[in-house]
């Protein structure tokens, strides 16, 4: 759920100095009443603790309650905010904190200089007031997004995964999945970690305490869930931590009722013993009544250094949308989704899990779009992204170097989708699909829009994952005329445009060709540039005279032929024109196949700020592509796929 925060107003910043903090605060004039702002500060006093965490001027509680969550894990929380720092001991007025994002841990450095106003810590503080590793830990993770402004608005999954590098997700208990609570028994052998909530209907019931002493507003952490023997039945039940410690329910299966007595004493002993004050087993169905919602973090395997732990399978991808080539928008839109990233994945191994009659592989798929915090600034916020998933047919098997085409989405369905399309940082779905190939098509809801994005696959057991693009191909005719080839027709019509040097120039060829293409009705133009003349001359002067010959100029009227025809089929609405996803599919009947990257660069050098590819550069590209593959051809010896190039051949190769 989003929220809206307020934006607070920055004021001047207080920096500590070792030995004289009274007196530098002083200085700065941010003492308010007489009554300093802080006589000792302290980094953590005591233990990071929920208290430490009092909302301030922003909207982020979003962030905060994943920072309260954290406090609950003393490992993880290390990982973020490394011990040994400290106002007092080697104090250098900068403090690091570490923060997951999109496959790495990030280190952030930043002075202490913190916002206030009237003397009091402007965002995020201490309760008592001396502690001050919470504020600058929202001051790091603000730097990291660009701006405290950034910060408004999220949810606090967004806060679990860049605290702990997991992937979140989460359940509303009023419609709970029917295996909720082996999802529950699976996530605790996994290490995540689980938190609960009971929601709250207004701010005066924050923090409120039920006649049966659970806590609304507050976060709670799950953790265990087992089956036990009940009298001749089978009882569900489930342990939940108060952080508070000494706030407890008092409904069936608290520790002081009955029910225990019912119980096999080894059992009971076993799940009553008591670790800790605050944790208490409750049924799962009293759960699933009176508390609202169930957020798990699955932890990454290199997050959990305990071998106790069952731990996932991760694979992580990297890509990209980019407008007229690989932003192709949902299912909605059926002529450029296939244009999206496509990712198989391979699902070899069943889960381990004899309740299941009917098997399955168990995998959890996030996408996360990269960034858009910062871009805030910009004027750019979240886009709203979801996914699809195809199961591979049987022709397809084993391939991955065939980027499925428009043609294959028109006719299969998808096995599986993401809930929905929606404007978070991330969205995330689980699923249970038998063994096999799948094809995961990330996108944008509406085509056009510029992101990356990163695509994480936890399965249970081991699973293969990969980019789905083509294999790079230039297949068209290369073979040689001689001019005894040449009908006489053409030979004629040659010495004519010529003239008595008996050769063509570029300027020559501009008028030629910009004179042909005003006849043309179907095809609409501005006439071929200088530039796109000049390129084609000197692409096609095998003699370096700088002008075409009779075999030259033959050879480029053949293809401008082949082009013109192949622009005309393409444009099945008859504009006269050639949008940038067309463009893609006229490169293959042209017989060049390219990767994703290679479509990009082609749309961004030869379409206009429309999308639209005119004539002249679509004559230009192919012309370009098809030089660019003889020449490569003919260096690669070896037919090994690799060239070695010097200055000069690098050169001649970037300036055409």
């Amino acid at each position: 759920m989003w929220n809206q925060g307020r934006q607070g107003q920055h004021s001047h910043g207080v920096r500590w100095t070792p030995g004289c903090p009274q007196a530098f605060l002083k200085d700065l004039g941010v003492v308010s009443g007489g009554e300093e702002l802080c006589a000792n500060p302290q980094f953590i006093a005591g233990g990071a603790t929920r208290t430490d965490i009092c909302q301030g001027a922003l909207g982020d509680c979003w962030l905060l309650a994943a920072i309260a969550s954290l406090t609950l894990n003393e490992e993880i929380l290390a990982r973020v905010v490394p011990k040994d720092q400290s106002f007092q001991d080697k104090y250098a007025g900068i403090f690091h904190f570490q923060f997951w994002q999109y496959g790495e841990w990030v280190d952030v450095v930043v002075d202490d200089r913190l916002p206030t106003k009237n003397g009091e810590l402007l965002f995020v503080h201490s309760a008592e007031g001396a502690e001050f590793w919470s504020a600058l830990l929202e001051k790091a993770y603000a730097k990291l997004n660009g701006s405290y402004e950034s910060l408004s608005g999220g949810t606090t999954t967004e806060g679990f995964e860049d605290f702990t590098g997991g992937i979140a997700e989460w359940y509303e208990l009023q419609k709970p999945p029917p295996n909720l609570f082996k999802i529950i028994q699976k996530a605790l052998q996994k290490g995540s970690l689980l938190g609960c909530s009971i929601d709250i209907t207004s701010a005066a019931e924050t923090e409120a305490v039920t006649s049966q002493k659970l806590v609304k507003g507050h976060a709670y952490s799950v953790t265990g869930a087992e089956q036990v023997n009940f009298r001749g039945t089978v009882q569900k039940l489930i342990r939940i931590r108060n952080p508070w410690g000494e706030v407890e329910w008092t409904g069936k299966w608290n520790d002081n009722c009955p029910n225990w007595s019912g119980v096999d004493p080894e059992v009971r002993e076993r799940l009553t013993r008591r670790h800790e004050d605050g944790e208490f087993w409750m049924a799962f169905n009293d759960f699933l009544r009176h508390y609202s919602r169930l957020e798990i973090c699955n932890l990454t395997p290199d997050t959990l250094a305990s071998d106790r732990y069952k731990k996932w399978s991760l694979q992580k991808l990297d890509g990209n949308w980019r407008r007229g080539a690989t932003a192709g928008g949902c299912r909605n839109y059926p002529n450029t989704f296939w244009t999206n990233p496509q990712y198989l994945i391979k699902l070899e191994e069943e889960d381990e899990d004899p309740d299941d009659p009917e098997g399955g592989c168990t995998f959890l798929i996030g996408l996360i779009q990269k960034h858009r915090r910062k871009q805030r600034k910009m004027g750019e916020d979240m886009h709203t992204i979801g996914f699809a998933i195809y199961e591979v047919p049987p022709e397809f098997s084993g391939q991955t170097n065939i980027h499925l085409s428009k043609n294959f989405f028109l006719t299969n369905k998808a096995r599986e989708k993401s809930n929905t399309f929606i404007n978070l940082r991330e969205v995330l779905n689980r699923f249970k699909l038998p063994a096999g190939e799948y094809i995961i098509v990330p996108s944008t809801f509406e085509p056009d829009k510029n992101g990356d994005f990163c695509l994480r696959v936890f399965s249970e057991k081991n699973a293969n994952s990969t980019v789905i693009d083509d294999e790079i191909e230039g297949n068209f005719d290369e073979t040689e005329i001689s001019e005894d080839d040449i009908e006489p027709s053409f030979k004629k019509l040659f010495g004519q445009l010529a003239g008595n040097d008996a050769e063509i120039s570029a300027f020559e060829l501009r008028s030629i060709l910009n004179k042909i293409l005003a006849k043309r009705q179907d095809i609409k133009s501005d006439g071929f540039s200088i530039e796109t003349c000049k390129i084609m001359v000197d692409l096609l002067d095998n003699d370096g005279s700088g002008k075409l010959g009779l075999k030259e100029f033959h050879t480029l009227w053949t293809k401008i032929q082949k082009y013109q025809k192949i622009y005309r089929e393409i444009d099945v609405d008859r504009s006269g024109t050639m949008n940038s996803y067309e463009m893609r599919r006229a490169l293959e009947t042209a017989g060049f196949k390219l990767n994703c990257q290679l479509h990009q660069v082609i749309v961004a050098r030869f379409a206009d700020e429309d999308l639209v590819i005119d004539f002249d550069n679509f004559v230009r590209c192919l012309i370009r592509l098809e030089t660019l593959f003889k020449m490569f051809r003919k260096l690669d010896t070896e037919k090994s796929g690799t060239i070695e190039l010097n200055l000069v051949n690098w050169l001649c190769f970037t300036v055409i």
